[in-house]
């Protein structure tokens, strides 16, 4: 049998806020190898988030690290 692979998988939130100033929700899975022991945190693209500068929905925003949801049997 072979064996597990030694990366997990982890959900990254956007930081971005809509045009109303909540958090947008938009995530991410990526997966983390267990040599990294800190927090993953990428700058990436999030289609509902409002630029500060421009006003134009869709801009790159900071993604961090976060706990998966559990799961549902």
């Amino acid at each position: 049998m072979a064996k597990k692979g030694v990366a997990t998988k982890v959900r990254l939130i956007s930081t971005g806020k809509n045009v109303k100033g909540n958090a947008t929700g938009y995530t991410y899975y990526v997966k983390k190898g267990k040599g990294a022991t800190e927090k993953l945190r990428f700058r990436k693209y999030d289609p509902r988030a409002v630029s500060e500068e421009t006003g134009k929905v869709g801009c790159h925003v900071w993604f961090e690290e976060k706990k998966l949801p559990p799961h549902k049997k």
